[in-house]
């Protein structure tokens, strides 16, 4: 009985300290915050489904390193507030890298190029740019580089709205003279709406994007900067700008 209980106790004891080695590790998972309002970037499909370029570009980071993504879908003040807070583990929002916004939370190495151009309504022979924006009505999505591009014009009323959407909308009801915005969204909804929308002008500012981190995650920091440098070398990106983008023409 004695033999037949220690060898007992000697297999259980082994495959104990096995357990931990054999058992396979999980990763993590990470929070990420998402305005899916701005296309191609981040918008909702017929399903409510998120999808766009950000999506499959963290995506893409995360299987290169191992861990995943769940994406919440945040309006934009609550985003960069949450990401202030550490609420959120990241965002890849289009979000513009600004000196401001870096003392709130990290940012990755850049990722896209992009600057701000102006929409007008198809049959405005008015406007023709940005320095013909004195004394209009300009629609911008609150709280982006938009909306600071706007406010600096002198003479403009400056209407602000919770989705960009809105802001477009406007402007082919003619509720607003003109929308500012990312170059890339404002070809998308030019595409969209040939009829009723043109940009006009050049893109006058010159940004870059960047994925934010919580500011107390800089191991997630490494992980995502790893990440994109990966997906970037095996020309991921590239694949993923001809997936998304029409371009301006």
């Amino acid at each position: 009985m004695k033999r037949s209980f220690w060898l007992v106790l000697t297999v259980l004891i082994t495959a104990s300290l096995l357990l931990p080695a054999c058992a396979p590790a999980g990763g993590e998972v990470y929070t990420a915050a998402i305005d899916a309002t701005w296309p191609p970037f981040e918008f909702t499909d017929e399903d409510g489904a998120i999808i766009g370029f950000d999506v499959d570009m963290l995506n893409a980071i995360a299987e290169e390193e191992g861990f995943e993504i769940e994406f919440i879908n945040v309006a934009w003040d609550p985003l960069l507030a949450g990401m202030a807070t550490c609420n959120y583990d990241l965002s890849a929002s289009a979000m513009t890298i600004t000196e401001e916004r870096a003392q709130s939370f990290n940012f990755s190495d850049p990722y896209f190029a992009a600057g701000q151009l102006v929409a007008v309504a198809f049959d405005n022979t008015t406007i023709g740019g940005k320095d013909d924006l004195a004394g209009m009505t300009i629609g911008v999505q609150l709280g982006t580089t938009g909306d600071i591009e706007a406010q600096a014009i002198e003479g403009a009323t400056v209407k602000s709205y919770d989705q960009i959407a809105l802001a477009f909308l406007d402007l082919m009801n003619g509720q607003v003279d003109a929308v500012i915005a990312d170059n890339t969204l404002v070809y998308e909804y030019v595409n969209e709406n040939p009829e009723d929308l043109k940009y006009v002008g050049d893109v006058f500012t010159a940004e870059m994007f960047g994925i934010a981190v919580c500011k107390d995650n800089t191991e997630l920091l490494e992980k995502i900067n790893h990440g994109l440098a990966a997906i970037k070398a095996r020309g991921v990106l590239d694949e993923l700008t001809a997936k998304w983008f029409a371009g301006g023409e």
